[in-house]
């Protein structure tokens, strides 16, 4: 049994926690500020402190400052915010953990069990792994999510559009549905960012023999291609947008007009459109017309990034090693440090990057042995560009970092407070006492 000191401002979270903590069989105190919070280390010993990163009275790493040099205590910090987690690990070294809200029963267990959510026993058991719809690899509760949605528009001729960042397997996600629709017709993919504003009505809709220099025969489009299929149109915002009424004329009538043509073709498939962009930024950017956007986006599906599906990383890094071992004869294996390793970084590139990064390991490692060896730094040049701010960085105060957060935060959010509170996971009075301290709110505020 441990003893558990939980320090956290939200009540309801404090009620939450201390029954699953009670039920795992531990003794808990609680605190909901840091003042009670060093009476209880004054007072008692604690194997693991389980400590909110904003306080009403202060950073909860303050608290570390009143524990023992030779304490064996271990610290889990909490945060609202996944962009704090690497500035924790440089402010406060191996001792201090961290769980991101919103937090679950097993997450708590596995902290106070010092246990990480690696997958990789799981992810060794032979078979292996599940392709879901022949395609889709992770158990995780979003992608859980992710496949009923699947399931339910393959049982229709709906149009999908699929959301998500750069990286997260939306083409992949777009083959799942064809699959699962079990179509007579193919599975036809085109990128609509890949084309000249001159070539991108002969690739949808084909062109005539003459029709422009240099097409000395006819040509079928994709939609035509696609018959009682389905179509993936990739980055969908990319297509320009004076040819955006002829695609909007196939999507009403169902038929094309070949370029240089006159005769009108009926063609029958489902689209299934993707792009790296949010509903808000599709709207605000204008770069989609209104009436395209309803047609195309009949069931729009929102992909994952990786960060939120963090248990699902050993997963795919044991299925992308097994495709190089089949492809290289070889018989690389993962170390589960190595898994922690990868299942600790946030994967700005989704898993793109992590399927680059394995094939990278795989390049390194020798081939005569198991052993992977991993690249010295797993973050690429561009990850840096995917923090939430470029300030929030090592050698810096803990206050510059609280204040730096609460302000990237607020920018990102429009200056709304609420939602800025709830992403923190603060309570807005703490987040208006925040401000308050900095001089940027008055007492009319």
């Amino acid at each position: 049994m441990l003893t558990v000191l939980l320090v956290d401002d939200d009540t309801e979270f404090l009620d939450v926690a201390c029954t699953i903590i009670e039920f795992l069989g531990h003794e808990v105190l609680t605190a909901t500020n840091l003042e009670e919070a060093k009476d209880w280390l004054d007072k008692e010993t604690f194997d693991h402190i389980l400590l909110d990163f904003m306080l009403p009275d202060g950073s909860g790493l303050h608290l570390l400052e009143s524990l023992p040099e030779n304490a064996s205590t271990h610290v889990t910090l909490i945060t609202g915010h996944p962009s704090v987690k690497g500035i924790i690990k440089d402010l406060c070294g191996p001792k201090v953990d961290y769980l991101v809200k919103p937090i679950q029963r097993e997450d708590i267990e596995q902290a106070l069990s010092r246990k990480t959510k690696s997958a990789s026993t799981s992810a060794r058991k032979k078979p292996g792994f599940t392709k879901h719809f022949g395609h889709l690899i992770g158990e995780s509760a979003c992608m859980q999510e992710l496949y009923k949605l699947v399931g339910r528009v393959s049982k229709t001729q709906a149009n999908v559009m699929l959301l998500g960042e750069s990286g997260v397997g939306k083409e992949v996600v777009a083959a799942a549905i064809h699959q699962a629709s079990e179509s007579e017709g193919p599975y036809v993919a085109t990128n609509c960012g890949a084309f000249s504003k001159e070539l991108i009505g002969s690739e949808l809709f084909g062109h005539e023999k003459g029709a422009f220099t240099g097409a000395v025969g006819k040509k079928e489009g994709v939609f035509e291609q696609a018959e009682n299929g389905t179509l993936f149109l990739d980055e969908i915002t990319e297509m320009p947008i004076d040819m955006q009424p002829n695609l909007l004329r196939v999507l009403e009538n169902k038929v094309v007009i070949r370029v240089g043509g006159t005769k009108a073709i009926p063609v029958n498939c489902r689209v299934v459109s993707a792009t790296n962009r949010t509903m808000e930024e599709i709207a605000e950017s204008k770069v989609l017309r209104e009436d395209i956007y309803f047609r195309l986006a009949v069931f729009p599906i929102t992909i994952p990034p990786l960060r939120e599906r963090k248990e699902d990383i050993p997963m795919l890094a044991e299925y992308f090693i097994q495709q190089l071992n089949e492809e290289n004869g070889t018989q690389y294996q993962w170390q589960s440090t190595q898994l922690e390793q990868l299942t600790a970084y946030d994967w700005p590139g989704n898993v793109r990057e992590l399927r680059h990064f394995v094939h990278r390991a795989a390049i390194m490692s020798d081939p005569e042995s198991a052993e992977l060896e991993l690249p010295k730094t797993i973050e690429s040049p561009f990850a840096k560009k995917q923090n939430l701010s470029s300030g929030l960085k090592a050698g810096r105060t803990i206050e510059e970092v609280e204040k730096e957060l609460i302000y990237a935060t607020l920018e990102k959010v429009d200056g709304n407070k609420t939602t800025a509170a709830e992403m923190l996971g603060i309570s807005t009075k703490t987040l208006y006492n925040r401000l308050h301290a900095y001089g940027d709110l008055n007492d009319n505020d």
